[in-house]
């Protein structure tokens, strides 16, 4: 039983066009990515500017102090690639400073056995090593086509102006409000005599802007002295010092150590196309397993139905039993995620599909005072408990539910991905199987609702979805039914662009208040 009305509906309209489409988790980062497609710049460079601007209009989600992957296809090469730039754990991490409290499980996303003062998951001690400004560095050096410089200063502007605290910002700094109170840098960015949420104005006359000139210098430092200060340079020393100051081991050697990497992708061929997954720690290996028992399961028919719901409940219940027993992930099932993905298609074809995170919302609810980041909480990744696949340990990759994902069938190709933690991939496989199973347009994907099966032993169901679908899926597990909402996301936060032919579109997730598609408009 809900609260929620029956007779609304929600949409979003996608368009068409010759010219590049930028599909993001905030709007105003979406128009800079596509202003950048304006300007000349390519999905590479729309993608770097997006980045660094998504960070600035939506911070509690992801930012330079965070981490996460890319999937990018060349057109021109016909080749596709991964850029890894995950978070790691520092060298001089000791894991004997995080001992188990014997008070249960821990209180935010991921089961673990609880730690005392939650150190892994709140404070300066559950801060990793960021790689969201290595992984944009990398993707430029090797591809880029404009200045770097000319890339961020798009979001040093909107970090001087603030960003807007509406109703959508107002809920989400209220649901942390508590936590963010414990630092004093958060409190002062983000609450109102370091206890109130900072709540939007009755009307627009009266607009709230949080003061985020201390990122914006940092971001003009950075745009000016290059990626590598963030890691050698001023800024690298500033955020280590800080960092120290409050109880964390982040060290500037850590950070002159990081490094993104380029590597291939993990390709599988379904249903007379190609899907090219996201490698490394990542969830595109069970991406792959899922889609290899999917094609093995059902034929498509007409629509989505039982069967096709079924089999895919069913691909990702082994999928994660499996990922879970192995590769040492854990997540629990409702907690909020503060991830953040987009994609980007140019008018060429190149495409980057891109997501990052702090992990937790509002990460470690520590604010880096002398370059106003929100620091990433990375440390949670790991299992405090020793002897098992993902224990912590000092100078090792956290294990991410990032997904991004290219696939290409008949001519059409897609470039997907979502934010939402463990329902990352459930929203990843929902869409890929609309999209390649079912020939659906791109706005027809968004809009069909979907399940989620990952881990737990319930599966969540669209209640929109026909009473003969949620009674299938009942003899796989048990069924809990969910209606899309604006807060919290019950089947994650995705985004999304299609190419067909000549022809680009994007769409994001529909109960997203802040997500959308922008297209260039010299080729609308």
């Amino acid at each position: 039983m809900s609260n929620f009305s029956n007779t609304q509906r929600v949409r979003k309209h996608v368009t068409a066009t010759a010219g590049g489409v930028v599909a993001a988790q905030h709007k105003v980062a979406a128009e800079i990515g596509a202003s950048v497609l304006e300007a000349g710049g390519d999905a590479v460079d729309a993608a770097v500017a997006t980045s660094f601007a998504i960070g600035v209009v939506e911070p509690w989600m992801s930012g330079p102090a965070g981490g996460g992957t890319m999937v990018i296809w060349r057109e021109k090469e016909q080749k596709s690639e991964t850029i890894q730039f995950g978070m790691r754990s520092p060298a001089g991490l000791n894991p004997a400073d995080y001992p188990l409290s014997g008070a249960g499980k821990a209180s935010d996303l991921f089961p673990w056995a609880a730690v005392v003062d939650d150190r892994n998951i709140q404070g300066a001690t559950a801060i990793a090593v960021p790689g969201v400004v290595a992984g944009m560095e990398l993707l430029h050096k090797t591809y880029g086509g404009m200045s770097w410089r000319e890339l961020l200063t798009p979001a040093v502007g909107l970090a001087r102006e603030g960003m807007l605290v509406d109703w959508y910002a107002s809920l989400i700094i209220a649901s942390t409000a508590r936590e963010l109170a414990k630092d004093a840098d958060a409190a002062a960015l983000f609450l109102d005599e370091g206890t109130w949420p900072k709540v939007a104005g009755w009307t627009a006359l009266s607009a709230t802007r949080l003061d985020q000139s201390r990122m914006a210098d940092m971001l003009a430092r950075l745009a000016d002295a290059g990626a590598r200060d963030f890691y050698e340079g001023d800024i690298a020393a500033a955020l280590a010092g800080d960092i120290k100051a409050k109880g964390g081991a982040l060290s500037r050697e850590d950070l002159a150590a990081y490094r993104a990497h380029r590597t291939h992708t993990l390709d599988v061929g379904y249903r007379g196309g190609t899907v090219h997954a996201s490698a490394g720690f990542t969830a595109g290996e069970n991406l792959v397993e899922c889609l290899a028992m999917m094609e093995q399961a059902f034929v498509p028919g007409h629509d989505p139905d039982e069967a096709s719901f079924t089999g895919m409940a069913r691909a990702l219940g082994t999928a994660y039993e499996r990922r879970l027993r192995e590769m040492g992930d854990g997540e629990a099932p409702h907690a909020p995620s503060c991830t953040t993905h987009f994609s980007v298609v140019d008018r060429h074809g190149n495409m980057c599909a891109v997501t990052q995170t702090l992990l937790s919302i509002f990460g470690s609810r520590v604010v880096s005072p002398s370059t106003g980041l929100l620091m990433n909480n990375g440390i949670m990744w790991f299992d405090p408990e020793p002897g098992r696949p993902n224990s912590l340990a000092p100078n090792k990759a956290c294990l991410m539910n990032v997904c991004p994902a290219i696939g290409v069938k008949n001519g059409r190709r897609f470039a997907i991905g979502a934010s939402g933690g463990r329902k990352i991939l459930p929203a990843v496989l929902n869409l890929t199987s609309f999209l390649m199973d079912f020939d659906m347009t791109l706005e027809e994907a968004f809009h069909h609702p979907r399940v989620d099966n990952s881990g737990g032993g319930t599966i969540v169901a669209d209640e929109d979805l026909p009473e003969a679908v949620i009674g299938a899926l009942e003899a796989v597990h048990p069924v809990a039914t969910a209606k899309r909402t604006v807060f919290p996301y019950a089947f994650a936060c995705p985004a999304g662009v299609l190419r067909d032919g000549n022809v680009n579109m994007g769409c994001t997730e529909i109960m997203s208040p802040w997500g959308d598609a922008v297209p260039e408009l010299k080729g609308a």
